[in-house]
């Protein structure tokens, strides 16, 4: 059993008009995407600004209600969950945010920030909060004596891995990481990613990573998923991704990115025209007003997300024509 499965998951906004909110339309941020996070193992979640990665995140947090589909962790529907198990849920699943100096409270000190987590969640006496308070803090390799400063006090990276260690102090199953290392230097970046990945290896700790580096993607993840447009494209284990990229926005995607070594041949792909509006996506594939080796029927059938390799799913009628 998967520990984190989401399935058939939408999010549709809906756009008000006039005095009287009349609503004259819906975007469709995430429309039909699933995919399921095996336990120790990091899901990473690729695509350009605005196909819904983040939407995702939200709704896996419950900051978003889903306009229709299913998010089962450890078999049930976090939906549908009464006040206990809705307690467990919110100690097991946990976030770290893109921007570290945001996502601190600059006004409490270090020790209220990271241990606020085991105050709203659990009743725990003072020695315990403070012997799960060094605790986190010497996972992420900060020192005891931090706790009583501030988050101004400290630079991006150390910021960032308060915030991790935030995230650990309830001994979570599942991490959220939504851009963590988008806003520090690229030094620093490596820094976190391999704190990241020791972490996951001696905590036994699950990742539903969202990036657009797709360096840190192949770094970081097991599986990864692609979307465009609300939807995903392409799914399946990272490495079989990378080495074989089967939809053509997957193909522009990673093209755009800088190869991983120098000596790998680099052939960048233009594309013509604008991503389509979520207010009203185009008919068929929703890549097909851009998609270089478009055919007919890409703009009158929807792809469905088949297997093409064994566990490699691609959503494109360029596969069957082959």
């Amino acid at each position: 059993m998967a520990l984190l499965e989401v399935r058939g998951l939408k999010k549709y906004f809906p756009v008000l008009q006039g005095i009287w909110s009349k609503v004259i339309g819906h975007v469709k941020a995430v429309d039909g995407v699933s995919f399921s996070v095996a336990e120790g193992e990091t899901f990473g979640l690729v695509g350009e600004s605005g196909c819904g990665k983040s939407t995702i995140s939200k709704m896996v947090l419950l900051l978003e209600e889903a306009t229709s589909g299913e998010i089962l962790f450890r078999g049930k529907n976090i939906f549908h969950l009464g006040s206990r198990d809705l307690g467990q849920y919110r100690s097991s699943v946990q976030a770290v945010f893109q921007d570290p100096t945001s996502s601190l409270n600059p006004r409490m000190r270090i020790r209220e920030i990271v241990t606020e987590p085991l105050v709203v969640n659990r009743t725990l006496s003072a020695p315990a909060v403070q012997e799960k308070l060094e605790e986190a803090l010497s996972q992420v390799g900060l020192n005891p004596e931090s706790a009583q400063l501030f988050p101004h006090e400290f630079s991006g990276g150390q910021r960032q891995r308060i915030a991790l260690a935030r995230a650990l102090i309830v001994r979570p199953s599942l991490i959220i990481l939504d851009e963590p290392v988008s806003a520090l230097d690229v030094s620093i970046q490596a820094q976190i990613m391999n704190l990241l990945k020791d972490l996951q290896s001696k905590l036994g700790l699950a990742y539903l990573f969202i990036a657009h580096n797709l360096a840190t993607v192949r770094y970081m993840s097991h599986q990864i998923g692609v979307m465009y447009l609300g939807k995903l494209v392409e799914r399946g284990p990272a490495r079989e991704v990378f080495a074989h990229r089967l939809h053509p926005y997957s193909q522009v995607l990673f093209s755009a990115a800088l190869p991983f070594h120098p000596d790998t041949p680099y052939e960048e792909v233009n594309l013509q025209g604008e991503v389509p509006s979520p207010l009203n996506p185009p008919p068929g594939c929703r890549f097909h007003p851009r998609c270089p080796q478009v055919m007919k029927i890409c703009s009158e059938v929807e792809p469905c997300l088949e297997e093409a390799f064994p566990g490699h799913l691609v959503a494109c009628h360029l596969r069957k024509n082959k």
